[in-house]
């Protein structure tokens, strides 16, 4: 079995200014003169999870790891209700990923990601086909309408009781409504009670779609400090009720720009909150794309789907020897 490489330390960290007042904190770690991969975090707002470099031989990899706007170590934080996020959107992120690649002097890059990652990889490459040499994506997320929908009105039916719980948070005439638009408001309401009360409910609902995952822990999204908690709600729900600033659809119209970029999609059976058909159609309109469906896995991941990663990187990486 497969095993993830040992923790290893950054040899290079650093705040990039990338305009409209932001910092986007970026790490490097493994080998300097080794073959680029940029790490793509989810949420939005989640910030990079410092775990994802040990998909990746530290050998052969130059593993970049980046914090979006807002989140993380980047600054200035979305917790602060005072940051606005009007200049916090899919342009500007990739705008930030070109900017980065410059930075590091790196020519081009495999992609790895999942959920919000996903989409934002998509875009990405998509925009600049030429920078990625490959794309590894676990969690095949596009952030189209009906997969918003899905996630915070549709998979209710399955779980009824937490969908209930989700929507009666909130006031009243916003019930029968767009439950994300709602919340977006609420997390940026002046009064800091209501901002609070809101994220919590927003990552209690959160938590229920992934708890019954064999690896899914009961308080994913709840369980980390109050100012990550907030930047990650303010800022999901900001590109959420704003369809992430993409057409309907746009990210699988045009993933003909993404022929000749080798690329292993691996995606759980058992994922609720993303169903699988995502995957499966992303993978009919890229060419070349390979789908790897895995059986035992949810959203949150397994060991078999940890295998199928580590098995793509290393691959990427002996071609790219």
């Amino acid at each position: 079995m497969a095993r993830p490489y040992p923790p290893v330390e950054p040899y290079a960290h650093g705040l990039l200014d990338v305009g409209d007042g932001n910092k986007i904190y970026w790490e490097t770690t493994g080998n300097p003169g080794g073959k680029a991969a940029l790490c793509v975090h989810g949420g939005p707002g989640s910030g990079g999870g410092r775990g994802s470099r040990r998909m990746f031989d530290p050998e052969v990899y130059r593993i970049v790891l980046f914090d979006q706007r807002g989140c993380g170590e980047s600054r200035p934080h979305a917790s602060d209700p005072t940051v606005g996020l009007d200049h916090n959107t899919t342009e500007h992120l990739i705008a930030d990923m070109e900017r980065l690649r410059e930075h590091l002097g790196i020519e081009c890059w495999l992609l790895y990601g999942g959920s919000w990652g996903s989409t934002l990889i998509l875009a990405y490459a998509e925009r600049h086909p030429a920078r990625v040499s490959e794309i590894v994506i676990a969690g095949v997320t596009m952030t189209r309408p009906e997969e918003t929908d899905w996630l915070y009105h549709g998979v209710g039916r399955l779980l009824p009781g937490p969908w209930e719980a989700f929507r009666d948070a909130l006031p009243a005439a916003d019930r029968g409504g767009d439950l994300v638009a709602a919340y977006h408001r609420l997390v940026n309401s002046p009064d800091e009670a209501v901002r609070s009360k809101a994220a919590r409910d927003w990552c209690a609902w959160e938590d229920a779609v992934i708890a019954h995952e064999a690896l899914g822990a009961p308080a994913a999204y709840s369980d980390r400090p109050d100012d990550a908690l907030m930047a990650f709600v303010r800022i999901c729900t900001h590109y959420f009720a704003n369809d992430a600033w993409l057409e309907d659809g746009q990210l699988l119209r045009d993933a003909g720009r993404l022929a000749g970029i080798p690329a292993v999609l691996i995606h759980g059976r058992l994922d609720l909150g993303s169903p699988l058909k995502t995957a499966w159609e992303l993978s009919k309109a890229w060419p070349g794309a390979e789908l790897k469906v895995i059986d035992d896995s949810g959203h949150t991941g397994s060991r078999t789907m940890r295998d199928a990663i580590l098995a793509a990187t290393e691959r990427f990486g002996r071609a790219g020897q």
